[in-house]
């Protein structure tokens, strides 16, 4: 059936559906924790560990490394052992990285355990979105993805509140304690909760010449992105190295996907989809205009307003509310008319919020902030849910694995290239001016937050790409050997 022109009747959520999106979220919620928590405690570990900041960071780096390493891994695991064998695998690799982490003696150990976590996270994302996409029917899938979606989008908001009062309260060894009872609770939960897979490929054979050109590329193309911020630009060999032979096998690969005649690691055919593609452009835009900002946000508050990390973090919160407040009914709105409309609005308001920080002085108001934070967290909620669920409108059963790991690729580097974008821009407008200088502090954040704006336009050319619903139909499902489109 041809979605493309059709909306889909309103139908009741399936309760087991519910069941397995809400076990999801709790082992989904660990991970999408642990990274914003961690970055608070990096400072504290240094001292304690008697390391440089700049070796410290690899515990940040290495996480991200081994992510990038093993998402492609995650559709060929899906289809071999199942969404459910690989989930809770996933779950326990990360289980050990935390304990070990909790552990560690010293910071070549913990970093050697992060990169244990990143293993786990990596498998454990792509296999998420399968599991939901496939167990759903293809049904329903803006409430579902409101669902999934808590833990990614109050992430960044908790987690550096949480981090700062763990690290504050216990010791930074806590926050990787704290994953620990999530991940043992998470586990059992799975065995019992979740389907058994029905449609096993037994005979998946892993695609080694597209891993050993794609799982690099990523790794490459995020550490070079991650690296633009620390060294102002492009001009260091330490960030176009990377890049460049990231670019190189991305695009070697492209060609060997073309042309193999065995199922390639990752389908580039899916982006012949002018909606495939142009979600994943939004997936980018979407991660420049989260990630971005919520680097530069905190920061404002302690270099400009004077707060600590605790007060920052809190000074966010409206944020993570106005997000919470909307993520329900862009679900069902999505659902019901498809995602163009509402990732419209959701732009209009992520603008509108983040407007004021393009202004705001050294003494603005905090209150008048907070408002425009809800706004813009408002924006925020409906964005990528209905992102992500357009990202799978027209696609075959055989094809989710396939989606889920270009949704995770492009997603990760929009958030990596939106923190490296914006702070190396407010770098560049300190530039000659005395760290005391309040007001060219202030001032470089207004630029940077005039950028995000500009990306936040600029989203609204892919979506006008985005799939409409039309006319009304009994029943829209994702079946095997059907198309959903």
């Amino acid at each position: 059936m041809n979605i493309e022109n059709v909306k889909p009747a309103k139908e009741k959520l399936d309760p087991m559906v519910l069941r397995v999106a809400i076990i999801l979220v709790v082992g989904a919620l660990a991970p999408l924790f642990d990274t914003t928590m961690v970055n608070v405690a990096i400072h504290t570990i240094a001292i304690e560990m008697k390391a440089a900041i700049s070796a410290v960071q690899w515990i940040t780096t290495g996480y991200v490394l081994a992510m990038g390493l093993t998402v492609p891994i995650s559709g060929w695991a899906t289809k071999r052992f199942g969404c459910k064998h690989s989930y809770i695998f996933s779950v326990t690799i990360f289980l050990a990285g935390s304990v070990l982490a909790m552990l560690s003696w010293n910071i070549q150990s913990l970093i050697s355990f992060a990169v244990i976590q990143g293993i786990g996270t990596g498998l454990l994302m792509p296999t998420l979105q399968t599991e939901l996409v496939q167990v759903s029917g293809g049904r329903n899938l803006g409430r579902i993805m409101s669902i999934v979606s808590v833990p990614a989008l109050l992430g960044p908001i908790l987690g550096p509140v949480l981090g700062g009062v763990i690290v504050n309260s216990l010791s930074w060894r806590a926050i990787f304690f704290v994953n620990i009872p999530i991940c043992i609770i998470a586990i059992p939960l799975a065995l019992w909760g979740i389907p058994a897979d029905k449609h096993l490929e037994k005979k998946a054979s892993l695609d080694v010449m597209g891993m050993l050109l794609l799982s690099p590329a990523f790794a490459l193309l995020i550490y070079g992105i991650a690296q633009v911020a620390s060294y102002g630009g492009l001009s260091s060999s330490t960030v176009y190295v990377p890049l460049i032979i990231g670019m190189v096998l991305m695009a070697s690969y492209v060609v060997y996907a073309l042309k193999t005649k065995r199922e390639p690691a990752l389908n580039v055919r899916l982006f012949k989809s002018a909606n495939f593609s142009a979600s994943n452009i939004l997936l980018i835009l979407c991660g420049i205009i989260t990630n971005g900002a919520m680097l530069m946000l905190p920061l404002y508050y302690q270099e400009v307003r004077g707060a600590s990390a605790l007060y920052a973090g809190l000074w966010l919160l409206p944020q993570g509310i106005g997000m919470l407040l909307t993520r329900s009914w862009a679900g069902k709105v999505a659902d019901r008319n498809g995602s163009r409309n509402i990732v419209l609005i959701s732009l209009a308001a992520v603008a509108v919020g983040t407007l004021p920080f393009a202004f705001a002085g050294v003494d603005t108001s905090l209150i008048f902030l907070a408002a425009a934070l809800l706004i813009r967290g408002a924006g925020l909620g409906g964005l990528l849910i209905a992102i992500m669920m357009s990202a799978y409108i027209g696609l075959p059963r055989e094809q989710v694995p396939h989606a889920s790991i270009a949704t995770r690729i492009f997603q990760t580097i929009g958030g990596a290239f939106g923190s490296a974008i914006l702070a190396t821009v407010a770098q560049g407008q300190m530039a000659g001016h005395a760290v005391s200088d309040l007001h060219a502090i202030a001032h470089s954040f207004n630029v940077s937050f005039w950028w995000t704006i500009g990306f936040t336009i600029a989203a609204v050319i892919p979506t006008m790409f985005l799939t409409m619903y039309k006319k009304s139909a009994s029943e829209t499902s994702l079946r095997e050997g059907d198309s959903w489109k």
